[in-house]
Order: structure tokens, then C-alpha cells, then sequence
């Protein structure tokens, strides 16, 4: 039997913007707790979207996570001794969780530039519809599409 749910800690506002979700995307951009690293190349990302395109770093990040936030994805269910990929549909903590991992894994993926560089590259090509993100994104709206027929195994 499993027990109750941990309950969700709450985590403070980006010091810059004073968004929570700008906060949440810069620890899942930390690695091995270096939490000064990941704002380093967080706030150099938006200053270098600033210089690049004439808009705020912060507008751009929004629309990025909008454009990339999965509505379906597919879980695998065993019914009858048979795996089935069932399509869900995504909270909206979990849509804005995929977005950032694989925004932060497709710029991650890149090579030769530094993290901020290719962080803001990777944001403005998914602000803009395109890039290794989004496209992670069809292809798991592909795969629930695909799997509509097995939808009332939910």
C-alpha cells in the first residue's frame, strides 16, 4: 500500500524578475548544486536574447516554455499480461517540467558555445516554433496520436 503524497515545497522567487517559474527553471538548469552557475548562465541567456533580438529575455522564455509544453504524452499500462502505451493528458506542472528538460537538453546537446549562449539560442528557436525541444514535443504528441485507439485504458 503506498503511503500519502510528499507535500510540494515551496521555493522563492527569482531575485532579478521575481518569477517562480523563472526560480523552478534555474534549479532544473543546476548541476550538482551549484545554484550561482545556473543563474550565471541564466541571466547571461536573457541578456544575450536582449542583444540579439530587440525583445525582453523574459517574453521570449514565456513563449518558449508555451510553444514546448506537451498537452498529451503516453504512459505504459500492462493490462492482461500485454504492455499498452496509454495517452494521458499532461498537469500543468508536468507540462512546464518536459518543457524546461528538454529545452535545457537540447541546448545542452549543442556544442561549442557556452551554456548561455546556446540556452538563448535554443529559447529563441522555440519561442519562434523550431528546434530540438519542439520537435521532442511532436513526437510525443505523435506517439499519443498514435496510441489513441488504447485511450480507454486510462
Amino acid at each position: 500500500m503506498r503511503r500519502r503524497r510528499p507535500e510540494k515545497r515551496r521555493i522563492l522567487p527569482d531575485p532579478i524578475y521575481g518569477d517562480l517559474e523563472i526560480a523552478k527553471f534555474m534549479n532544473y538548469l543546476m548541476m550538482g548544486g551549484k545554484k550561482g552557475a545556473s543563474e550565471q548562465i541564466f541571466y547571461g541567456a536573457m541578456s544575450s536574447i536582449q542583444s540579439r533580438i530587440k525583445k525582453e529575455g523574459v517574453e521570449i522564455f514565456k513563449l518558449a516554455i508555451k510553444n514546448t509544453s506537451p498537452m498529451l504524452e503516453v504512459k505504459t499500462r500492462r493490462i492482461g499480461g500485454a504492455n499498452y502505451q496509454v495517452p494521458i493528458e499532461v498537469s500543468r506542472n508536468r507540462q512546464f517540467f518536459l518543457a524546461s528538460k528538454w529545452i535545457i537538453n537540447s541546448a545542452r546537446s549543442h556544442s561549442g558555445k557556452s551554456m548561455s549562449d546556446r540556452l538563448a539560442s535554443e529559447l529563441i528557436s522555440a519561442a519562434n516554433g523550431e528546434g530540438g525541444a519542439v520537435k521532442k514535443k511532436e513526437d510525443t504528441h505523435r506517439m499519443a496520436e498514435a496510441n489513441r485507439a488504447f485511450a480507454h485504458f486510462r
